[in-house]
């Protein structure tokens, strides 16, 4: 059962991180952002082979939208947090990529119960993903000074 979880929180963690994503890129709304990744999924739903498992669940989409709520609603503490963090780079000379995954980690690791190696873990996961060459490390050296900040 903890394999299940585990990989839907991770489904759900790279929803949240493009949903987020493409509201800062697309120049979207986060709700219109939101309705544009339940669409994709749904359609991933209905033509998926029987056998294969979903590629996002109902617990899964809960998640997912928690996190990118959670974060636009706190999304100031967040930003005002990961900018006294944050050593030597400014929002705007990150990559897009680093910030919404560093975003979206660290309203999880503020605001939600969820163990603090786990985010990073996931975190470094998804900018391994979709981050560049270094962002696997930039985002952990980041996570690993927000748990010292958050004390």
């Amino acid at each position: 059962m903890a394999e299940v979880q585990t990989g839907t929180r991770r489904r759900a963690r790279e929803l949240a991180f493009r949903v987020l994503f493409e509201a800062e890129q697309g120049g979207n709304d986060i709700n219109t952002a939101w309705e544009n990744a339940k669409l994709e999924v749904d359609e991933k739903k209905e033509t998926r082979d029987r056998d294969e498992p979903s590629a996002l669940d109902t617990e899964g989409m809960i998640f997912a939208h928690r996190l990118v709520l959670g974060f636009d609603e706190k999304r100031y503490d967040v930003d005002q947090t990961l900018e006294r963090v944050i050593e030597g780079w400014t929002f705007t000379q990150m990559s897009q990529t680093d910030l919404t995954i560093l975003r979206i980690s660290s309203y999880e690791m503020m605001f939600l119960d969820t163990p603090h190696p786990v985010v990073i873990e996931m975190a470094v996961r998804i900018a391994k993903r979709y981050g560049g060459e270094e962002s696997g490390k930039f985002v952990n050296g980041v996570l690993a000074r927000l748990i010292k900040h958050l004390g």
